[in-house]
Formats: C-alpha cells, structure tokens, sequence
C-alpha cells in the first residue's frame, strides 16, 4: 500500500471519527489503595490509535534547542517551543520518578478553541512527563506551557499522579482574538483557564469525557490559590489551584453571572446536557458503583434524566482498592443494570456488549444512540499506573499496560526503570494501517475479532487466560521487587537490567501466549461449533479423529425473535402419521 494512499484513509478515519467521546480515567489515592499505592488509570478509545508502548530516554540537550510540536490527532505540525536543558524518561505516561498523566477530552464549548495554540493536550501531557518530578510540579508545567505558548485543543481533563498524591486538572483555552495592529498577528487570549483539585486521602475519583470540577474554594491563601502565586502550589498545605481569571473570564463572556463562591467550572464552560450525562458520566458512575456504596441515588443523573443533579467529584470506597479491581472496572459494560449492552436487541444472539460506530444514528427521522460505556472494541491501548512512594522509583513504579479493547486484552506490568521496551510493544513494530504479527496489537485485535463473533461462547476461555496471567503478575510482583530492590542496592546497572530483562521475558511471553491462545479459539469454535474437549485440550476419539462437535445453536430469547418477526415463514409442516 503506497503512502499516498495510507494518507488518504488516514486522514478520512479522522474526519469521520472526530467528534466521537473516548477515554475514561480512574484516580486512586494511597488510603484508598490496598498497598498505600496512588493509581491513575487511562482509556485511549480511539480509533486511530495504535497501541504500542511509547518509550522516551533521558537526555541532557544543547541550550536554546527548539523541537516541533504535533497534533496528537492529526500529527499536523502546530509550532516549535524551547526544549528543557534535561528531560527525564517517560515509558508510556509514567516518568522515571513515578509521575503518571492521563486524559479525556471532554470538548466544552466550541468557540474556546484557540487557532492559534502550540501546544496541544497530548504535547502538554509529555513535555509534563519529561520535566516534571511530581504531580504538583507538572500542574505548574502545564500551566506555564500554555500561557507561553497557547493551548491547541478542545476542553481536557487531565489525571496527574506521584507516588504520594493524585490531582485532576481541567483546562480550556481562550479562543481566538487576534491582535493585527502593527503587522502583528498575536492572540490576545493566548492561554487557558483551568482549575486543579487533589483528591482527598482514602477517597476515588473518575472522569470520562466531561468535566466534572464544579465549584472549588477560592484563594485563601494556604488550601486555595491562584495562578498568580503559581510558585506556592509546592506548600503540601495547598490543594486546590486555579488559573487568576478562571472566573472573570467566564464572566466577560457571558458564561456566568453569579457570586464567585458559586462557580462552576464545569457548567461555565461545559454546560450538561444529555449526551455528557449518558456518553460520559455514567461511566463514571460505573466505576463508583463498582467500588462505593449509595450510588443508586445518582441513577437519574447519569443517565440524563436528571440534568440538574451532578455526581460527586470523589467517594469514599467500600474497600482497599488493587491494580486487579481497576482492571475489572475497565471490562465495564453496565451488566447487573438495567441498562447491560449484553441483555437488550443490540446484543444479538450471543450477547455481544459492544455496538459498532457511530454513536448515534438515525431511522425515520427520529435520532437514536448506542450506549457508550467504559469497555469500547476502539480502544488503542488502555493502563493502570501504579506508584509506590516505599520503592526506589525505577522499581516502585509500575505501569501495567494493555493493547486493544481492555476487555480482552492482558495487562502487563512495566517497571518505569526499564532501559527499553520489548520489541511485541516496541513503538514501529506495525502501525494502525500496517498489519505486523510480532505485535502484541495485532495478535489481541486478532483474538478480540474472533470473540466478537461468539461472544458470549468465547470470552469465557478469554477471561480464563487472562486472569491467570493477570493474576500471576501480580502476585508474582512482590518477591520481583525485593530481588530488584536488592539488586539496585548493590549495583544500579545490574538492577536497571535485572527490571528490563524481566519486562522483556513477560512481555513477549504474553504475546506469543495470545498468539496460541487465538489459534485455540479458531479451531475450537470454528464454523459456529464447539469441538469437545478435556482439561483445556481439545480431544479426538478413540479411534484418533474427531468427534463431532456440539452445536449449540442460539437462545431462546433469540429464537422467539426470529418468529415475532417472520411468523410462520419457518414453520415445519405437522408430521402426517
């Protein structure tokens, strides 16, 4: 396939798919973890991006260098900005001292967007990763890059964790309103307004598209400030910071008129309607009624019938909170709900909770949507960050990371101290229009494919494999420390190898693990049977052939449909006797 034509659909993907809502994000503080760890979780549900486990070293650079910054959805080049003298490692969206960033967009009003910005979300998310070595330092990168030199996106929330806190920030530019006079072509609104909160100790938070930070205690001079005292956001008393004109900007435009103690950041500039309360805060409201109680008050709202109540921004969980338990809420689909993709029409015969884009749809000019949950067949790749402020950093991050749709694949976990990534997830093994089976994206797109077509058959031998493998890390984690912690204590070198070399082993273990695993798939269930087997084997009989396979046919439910629809058309004459 020649270049020009990859451009082509490359660039129609992304025309189609713009506007659709994606990513959701889990925020974890050390009391509400099981092991005093903080965990961010992020979703990239998009269906242009490939997954593949991004990998940048630490460098010391010339002064006055310029890099050239890219648009994280379209890789147009946005502008150039001055490179830090030293950046730190970043594997994925964990740096070498456990700094961890996710995001969702949740878009806010239109007219917001800056034409002019350099710096879109996914450049201010890595710039933040490479030169930051805490959460609070990377709200205050953030906020300076945007200032300097504009922020190129729509409205985003944004997940920032270190080993000891977890914040939420939610920023959106200022529009365009160009200065010509003198020959000059400058925004006068060059910037963003924005807000960040941490999250309380022992309590949760989550965000999926929308924003969720509502009113906010204003500049009190210790738990409050604003950006004009940005330097002070590194006193631990501080837990709440804010751009100075957050409000007055607001204001000026017509998005509020109220007393400054009840502004809302979010109903000013992403007002809730129906599609922010069922695309996106519903999930939210998934992942705290996974892991909280007394959410069932919140039903209304989440699933917009209720558009003035608002869900809270955290809650307490009803218990200690693992990597695994993240895992699960990422596999979401709203079962035990009335509102379960597997239970209605839409899930065909075999209870398939996923429906195929768009979102909404039209039919005799009426408008109808598709739920859109928290497990989505267009996620590129999907992970929970966990940071452990008892380990040295390079063993006390870990960043389990997974390829596809969460709901299949298998999260692996990536020490932030490694010295490369394993080829199966190496950035350039394959690309979202070049097929490569040595790439773990590949080979779980291939097996994920193959579910959708039985589901309800299938994923049980894929959930099978996968908690065993899952589990099995995990587990396996602590003692892996320890001889890590070990090792770094004798000799820096050996321990950074020791990590890597043990990445690289597990890594592509899961790979070629899947690999066999979809091999088994194909042929267990081909051609809609299911061949018989015995203590995960398939079996022949004893005349070494096999024996005919069972044939399960479809549900009742299922069945009862085809005949409301087609009455008697299939009917079997009675039998004469």
């Amino acid at each position: 396939m020649n270049n020009i034509f990859k451009c082509l659909i490359l660039n129609f993907l992304i025309c189609l798919l713009q506007n659709v809502q994606a990513c959701t994000n889990y925020l974890v503080t050390k009391g509400a973890s099981s092991d005093s760890c903080t965990m961010i979780s992020y979703a990239a549900d998009s269906h242009i991006r490939y997954g593949e486990l991004y990998f940048k070293p630490a460098h010391v650079w010339p002064n006055n260098m310029l890099i050239t910054l890219y648009d994280r959805g379209t890789n147009k080049p946005l502008g150039e900005v001055l490179q830090a003298r030293q950046t730190y490692q970043v594997v994925g969206f964990m740096n070498e001292f456990q700094v961890s960033i996710g995001e969702t967009t949740f878009g806010g009003r239109k007219e917001l967007t800056d034409t002019t910005g350099i710096v879109d979300y996914g450049s201010l998310m890595f710039l933040a990763l490479q030169r930051s070595k805490s959460a609070r330092e990377a709200i205050k990168v953030m906020a300076e890059l945007v200032n300097e030199y504009g922020y190129a996106s729509s409205g985003e929330s944004f997940s920032i964790g270190d080993p000891n806190e977890v914040w939420i920030m939610e920023l959106i530019g200022k529009g365009t309103d160009l200065n010509t006079e003198g020959g000059k072509n400058e925004n006068k609104n060059k910037g963003a307004v924005w807000v960040a909160i941490r999250i309380p100790d022992g309590y949760v938070s989550a965000h999926a598209n929308h924003a969720r930070i509502c009113q906010f205690p204003l500049d009190d001079g210790m738990k409050s400030i604003s950006s004009q005292r940005l330097d002070s956001i590194f006193n631990p008393a501080v837990e709440v910071v804010y751009a100075y004109d957050v409000i007055s900007f607001a204001r000026n435009k017509g998005y509020f008129t109220g007393d400054d103690k009840d502004f809302s950041f979010s109903e000013a500039y992403a007002p809730m309607d129906f599609e922010a309360a069922r695309f996106c805060e519903l999930r939210v409201w998934a992942f705290f009624n996974a892991v909280s109680d007394s959410m069932d008050k919140y039903w209304d709202c989440a699933t917009g019938k209720d558009l003035k109540t608002r869900l809270p921004l955290y809650v307490k969980p009803n218990r200690k909170l693992t990597p695994l338990d993240l895992m699960a809420c990422k596999r979401n689909y709203l079962q035990g709900t009335p509102l379960d993709m597997s239970k209605d029409a839409g899930a065909g015969p075999f209870g398939l909770p996923y429906r195929w884009r768009p979102l909404t749809w039209k039919y005799d000019s009426n408008e109808y949507f598709n739920e859109r949950v928290t497990v989505t067949q267009q996620t590129g790749f999907s992970f929970i960050a966990q940071m452990r402020s008892y380990l040295p950093d390079p063993i006390g991050g870990v960043f389990w990371f997974g390829v596809d749709d969460a709901g299949s694949c298998v999260y692996v976990p990536f020490y932030c101290g490694i010295s490369r990534v394993p080829f199966a997830y190496a950035e350039g093994n394959g690309d979202m229009l070049t097929y490569s089976d040595k790439a773990a994206f590949w080979i779980f797109n291939r097996v994920a494919h193959f579910a959708y077509l039985f589901y309800d058959r299938v994923i049980p031998d894929i959930r099978k494999h996968q908690s065993l493998l899952e589990s099995k890390f995990y587990n396996d984690l602590p003692a892996t420390d320890e001889k890590a912690k070990i090792m770094f204590e004798y000799d820096q070198n050996a321990g950074r190898n020791y990590i890597t070399e043990y990445t690289g082993i597990i890594a592509e273990y899961t790979a070629s693990y899947w690999k066999e695993l979809g091999n088994y798939l194909l042929v267990k269930y081909l051609d809609g049977n299911v061949k018989k087997e015995k203590d995960g084997k398939l079996i022949y009989n004893e005349y070494e052939f096999p024996p005919s396979p069972d044939f399960p046919g479809y549900p009742d439910s299922w069945k009862k449909n085809i005949i409301d629809n087609t009455g008697d058309k299939f009917l079997m004459p009675a039998k004469s006797e």
